[in-house]
């Protein structure tokens, strides 16, 4: 097995609280059982600071918006869940940043298991997703985006990493049904 497929912040308190995130559940639902069946490594990339937020930047405006939004984005939350079916067989990576890579053992997981080539999926796509891309791109991995398994409060802004920016970065574009675990990107 080559091929990881990485999801991030697909997870209650982001589902429930914004609408947006809801939109890449039923594509991911359906996926993850071809993924497994094919023998890719399913990898579920969580979000959330210590309750106390010693991990909280104290100049990240935006990183200490998400701590006050109150316990959705505190570790052991039920915000923090995945909001995803998990198998036994799957990984989870509890990550502080946006990069799914940023201070995690992901990296060290994926070479244990042998992986180069990643599908990533996930909310936000300005966010999460491309930070995430843009490290496994640095790290040798090679990338494909799943379209409708990545969303973002922005559509056009979504569209735009989709049509534009993935594309010049070398990273295929597809959407869950069409992605096949294994082809090259």
């Amino acid at each position: 097995m080559t091929t990881a497929l990485i999801i991030g912040d697909v997870q209650r308190g982001i589902t429930g609280d914004y609408p947006f995130a809801r939109r890449v559940v039923p594509p991911l639902t359906d996926l993850l059982p071809r993924a497994r069946a094919a023998g890719a490594l399913v990898v579920f990339v969580h979000f959330a600071f210590r309750s106390n937020g010693a991990d909280v930047p104290p100049g990240s405006a935006m990183l200490r918006s998400f701590y006050e939004a109150g316990d959705a984005f505190h570790e052991g939350s039920a915000g923090a869940e995945i909001d995803l079916p998990v198998a036994e067989e799957d990984v989870v990576v509890l990550k502080r940043r946006a990069s799914a890579f940023a201070g995690t053992d992901l990296d060290l997981v994926l070479r244990a298991r042998g992986v180069d080539t990643l599908a990533v999926a996930g909310v936000a796509t300005s966010a999460m997703v491309a930070a995430t891309c843009y490290d496994a791109a640095d790290r040798g991995y090679r990338v494909t985006v799943l379209r409708d398994g990545c969303a973002d409060d922005d559509q056009a802004m979504h569209d735009f990493f989709m049509d534009a920016v993935f594309p010049s970065r070398g990273f295929e574009v597809v959407t869950c049904a069409d992605w096949r675990e294994g082809r090259e990107a």
